[in-house]
């Protein structure tokens, strides 16, 4: 993580401590992170911890095309620390990243984050940080740098913002843009873990969790576990499960904010429109609970969740079970051709 160095003249005791901004502490915030973030390195990366940018080395691409993305948390941020489940953020940052480039067809190579908070926790910023560490870890992709930021103007003590940029390369002739995508197609979905990373403003207010976190705690029968749990499900990730079938993905989407109503369509080419089937995967009953216990239109939970679908795969019919096979996933729709007037997306 970069940091300014230590000055001796900014040490604990100096004005700029008594301000809110603790140089010394974020130096040793700095100290232990280092060696977290070293176990993801890969060969490619050429830098070390507290450089003013990181260093990566592209390799292994005859025509590399670059695909970047930044995204934040949101406010599931506010459930993470009322169960103080630091980890679980950093990873949900990684992995909501990875499946935003995945859907152009890119190998996630290197990450970077931003974390602001109010006052610095040293715990908190390190479950943090081991948490996204694991997730690129696992996904094969470094963590090479980031920033964390003191800022008690901006943000209240035990308050935070956590932000990802994630940058990943495809060759040129493996991008997926969804031009390939033909009516006869067929939509392959994949199961989400949760709510992921959407919706969480809703949620709170619909179980009243600003008034009551203590109802985080309630275990749920219909959930099998706490609503907090539930809630805190960590973002999954599908690039690792799908990248062995990626020259069978005509396109894809991430289910994301904005639901399958928002994002499906973003795949799409001009001349398509999808038909998704309702009915034809099982709603999780998390779903459920949130739009019975928030009386809210159906429409609107298509519109705001993911409704258990966190990734759809536009496929070929030959090639749907393999594909289905490889990320555990099932058909929910098909592609048509669209007419003038048409909609790109209808439920039926």
């Amino acid at each position: 993580m970069n940091s300014a160095p230590s000055e001796s003249a900014l040490s604990d005791g100096s004005a700029y401590a008594n301000a809110g901004v603790d140089i010394a502490k974020g130096d040793e915030v700095v100290r232990a992170l280092a060696p977290v973030v070293r176990e993801t390195f890969t060969p490619a990366v050429l830098g070390d911890i507290g450089g003013f940018g990181g260093l990566f080395k592209l390799q292994g691409y005859r025509e590399p095309v670059l695909v970047a993305s930044a995204d934040g948390v949101g406010t599931k941020l506010k459930l993470a620390v009322l169960a103080e489940s630091y980890a679980s953020a950093g990873a949900d940052i990684v992995n909501h990243s990875i499946n935003d480039i995945w859907v152009q067809g890119a190998d996630p190579l290197f990450f970077l984050d931003y974390i602001g908070t109010g006052k610095l926790e040293q715990d908190a910023i390190v479950e943090m940080v081991r948490g996204m560490a694991d997730a690129c870890h696992d996904a094969g992709c470094a963590l090479i740098g980031g920033e964390t930021a003191e800022m008690p103007g901006i943000y209240a003590a035990g308050d935070y913002d956590v932000v990802g940029f994630m940058v990943g390369a495809v060759e040129r002739y493996e991008l997926v843009n969804g031009s390939g995508i033909r009516a006869g197609d067929v939509l392959v979905g994949f199961p989400s873990s949760g709510l992921h990373t959407n919706g969480y403003s809703l949620v709170r207010q619909v179980f009243g969790l600003d008034r009551n976190p203590d109802s985080l705690t309630v275990h749920r029968g219909e959930l099998g576990m706490t609503l907090g749990e539930a809630l805190l499900a960590v973002h999954k990730p599908y690039y690792r499960a799908l990248k062995p079938v990626r020259s069978m993905l005509r396109g894809m989407a991430h289910i994301t904010g904005g639901g399958i109503t928002g994002n499906l369509p973003r795949s799409l080419p001009s001349a398509m429109r999808a038909e998704v089937r309702l009915g034809s995967w099982d709603v999780p009953p998390l779903f459920r609970l949130i739009q019975e216990t928030g009386d809210l239109d159906t429409d609107e939970m298509y519109r705001v969740f993911n409704m258990g679908i966190g990734f759809i795969a536009a496929v070929r019919p030959s090639d749907v079970d393999t594909v289905a096979a490889a990320g555990g996933g099932s058909v929910i729709g098909e592609i048509f051709e669209r007419r003038k007037g048409e909609n790109a997306l209808s439920f039926v």
